[in-house]
């Protein structure tokens, strides 16, 4: 097993259990010193997709899961890290008992663009299931988005 931090829409555990039903959740916290962003507006099919660049001075609230080596095959298909969209990194993760290293998804490509509306309020569902604090989850309902889709 091994822990995988999630930032978008894996945040949800309804969403992670479908996609890793044999990883449990195992805690959240905040990866602190990177933030939030969008890229690769021309690569989605929905406007810009959700990817965490490093900033000394932000944090993003993360759900650690503990996947199986199983999961994280699947979950490289549905993160389309298996055709390079999204490569794996390892960062450090701030959880109430301390730093734990994980490895997380991160855009492969240039950082820019507007998610659209409907994506913007999954993230924003997915971090509310996931019990993140309601000003992180305002913050996100609130960030610029594309009104309609590509």
């Amino acid at each position: 097993m091994t822990l995988y931090a999630a930032y978008g829409t894996n945040l949800d555990p309804a969403r992670m259990g479908e996609r890793c039903p044999h990883s449990p959740l195992s805690t959240t916290g905040w990866l602190t010193g990177w933030r939030l962003t969008f890229g690769g507006e021309d690569l989605g099919w929905d406007g810009a997709l959700s990817t965490i660049v490093e900033d000394p001075i932000d944090q993003v609230f993360v759900a650690v899961y503990d996947v199986t080596r199983e999961d994280e095959a699947d979950l490289d298909g549905w993160e389309a890290a298996d055709s390079g969209l999204y490569r794996k990194t390892k960062v450090r993760v701030s959880t109430l008992t301390g730093e734990t290293l994980v490895w997380t998804y991160v855009l492969d490509a240039y950082e820019g663009g507007l998610p659209s509306a409907s994506y913007l309020g999954m993230l924003a569902d997915a971090a509310e299931a996931a019990d993140a604090p309601a000003d992180y989850v305002t913050a996100l309902r609130a960030r610029p988005c594309r009104s309609t889709g590509l």
